[in-house]
């Protein structure tokens, strides 16, 4: 007979996995299970990128198509669907972020109501040197509302004063018509202040997310004086503003030839002041309100979990801007803990139909290696400087051909590709550029097919559709169940 001792060891273990939220699958998904004794072995992996709250996607696809394969009694041996969770939900609240999309903390302070401030002031003339362009910029983005009152140049002749003819002009970032703009030359260089001269312009309010670029341009060969942008420290009155170019390396603005120096300045005033102190004000609150919010999440997730058996937890905060480094850490996952020939990526507002990417891989033979199976491949896709799909980091003006957000199919030598190098492949704004863009040093064999829905629309054949709400989901396979047509019986949406 086992000791006491012995038999309590079990129950021990199992009373901690449960307390953290563990099973031995959820500890395996984790990373913290042993893969050569619980490899799971499937024809296709199925990875569904899904954001911490989005419970109600989660739910209407094991409602739908995951239910459908966890039942069929081919397709559960052939298919394994798991769900691409972040690990780690973003502590900052969703008004103190800088934006929507990341988890960074909008850093702001108290500023005084009314005062007019200078970015910067160059007092001592022997810091400014000749440029050896005819253009420069400096690219900022606006973090809490701002009224910009002047623009302002260096002088360019002696002694410290102006001539020729320059352009300041202030644009919303790659687009050509300016916000405000001003002219200074030798018959009118505007007021000097504080090492630069100023000329006024229209005041113009820039809310929260403007993200514009200032712009020097000499309009003859006087030239621009400047400054490095190294010996500066730029004023961004407590926080509202945020000088890309100084602060992050982000890339120049396109006209420009990426000079790394200033060629004067602007001055500008805060906006809405009251609101910008009751904002702080208030983030203590919502910063306890946030905390508490996380802890239940957490909870929710691992019990969720625990039910289901079907969530990958990786090692990331989960916010939009992190998606790419979240499918990096899917594809180390499922190198070291499933047994596949494809993996099939798609998001947790995706329709997809199981039978037809199964009936198409059979048909088509689409096992080979070094495969990517796709939607019509994007080529030459414009890369914006802006938004939502901002990127500031990959330098060419098109990205490589990339595969549309509904979902795509990969061998698995690519995907252990990208899992041996994932430490040392840069993660860009978007997981399908990225993807095109590490793709882009393998050179797969693609195989375009329009069957992957780029846009959110509705065709019998198609194999995916994105931009679905839990609803429409279960809307689209009620009606595949009833008659074959996502679409509807006895009629098509087209």
């Amino acid at each position: 007979m086992r000791s006491a001792a012995a038999a309590l060891f079990p129950c021990v273990i199992a009373a901690l996995l449960h307390w953290f939220g563990w099973t031995d699958r959820t500890a395996l998904l984790l990373g913290l299970g042993s893969a050569d004794n619980q490899k799971a072995v499937h024809e296709v992996l199925v990875g569904v990128l899904s954001a911490r709250h989005h419970y109600d996607l989660r739910q209407a696809i094991r409602d739908t198509w995951l239910g459908y394969i966890k039942h069929h009694p081919h397709f559960q041996t052939r298919v394994m669907v798991k769900f691409i969770v972040g690990e780690h939900g973003c502590a900052v609240p969703e008004e103190d972020r800088e934006d929507p999309y990341s988890c960074s903390l909008l850093n702001l302070t108290d500023t005084v109501s009314g005062q007019e401030m200078a970015i910067l002031g160059v007092p001592d003339g022997s810091t400014l040197v000749r440029s050896d362009v005819s253009a420069v910029s400096l690219d900022f983005k606006v973090l809490h509302s701002v009224v910009i009152t002047q623009l302002g140049v260096f002088p360019n002749g002696p002694p410290h004063d102006f001539r020729g003819n320059v352009t300041v002009r202030l644009l919303q970032v790659d687009q050509e018509e300016a916000v405000v703009s001003a002219r200074f030359s030798t018959l009118s260089p505007g007021s000097r202040v504080g090492g630069m001269f100023y000329k006024p312009v229209e005041q113009f309010i820039l809310p929260k997310g403007f993200e514009g670029t200032l712009l020097w341009e000499a309009q003859d060969s006087t030239g621009l004086m400047s400054v490095n942008t190294s010996a500066l420290h730029l004023n961004n009155g407590g926080g509202v503003l945020k000088f890309g170019s100084v602060e992050d390396g982000t890339l120049p603005h396109r006209s420009a030839l990426g000079f790394p120096g200033l060629a004067g300045g602007f001055t500008f005033t805060v906006y809405d002041v009251e609101v910008l102190s009751e904002l702080l004000r208030g983030r203590a609150g919502r910063q306890r309100i946030r905390s508490a919010q996380l802890k239940q999440e957490d909870q929710a997730l691992r019990d969720e979990s625990l039910r289901h058996g079907d969530m990958v937890f990786v090692d990331v905060v989960d916010t939009y801007r992190n998606v790419p480094l979240k499918l990096l850490q899917f594809y180390k996952w499922s190198v070291g803990n499933a047994d596949f020939n494809l993996l099939l990526k798609t998001d947790d507002d995706c329709y997809i139909d199981v039978d037809a990417v199964l009936l198409k891989t059979d048909r088509k033979r689409l096992t080979q290696s070094s495969l990517w199976w796709g939607s019509d491949f994007r080529q030459n896709w414009a890369v914006d400087r802006v938004g939502k799909w901002q990127e500031l980091e990959y330098a060419s003006p098109a990205y490589p051909a990339f595969a549309c957000g509904s979902g795509y199919v990969a061998s698995r030598d690519l995907v252990e590709w990208l899992a041996s190098n994932a430490e040392h492949l840069k993660a860009y704004q978007g997981e399908d550029v990225s993807m095109g863009i590490w793709m882009a040093a393998v050179g797969p064999r693609k195989y375009q097919d329009s069957g992957w829905l780029c846009e959110k629309e509705c065709y019998v054949d198609m194999l995916s559709s994105p931009q679905h709400s839990a609803q429409e989901l279960r809307s689209l396979w009620e009606k595949k169940r009833k008659c074959g047509d996502p679409c509807g019986c006895g009629w098509r949406e087209h």
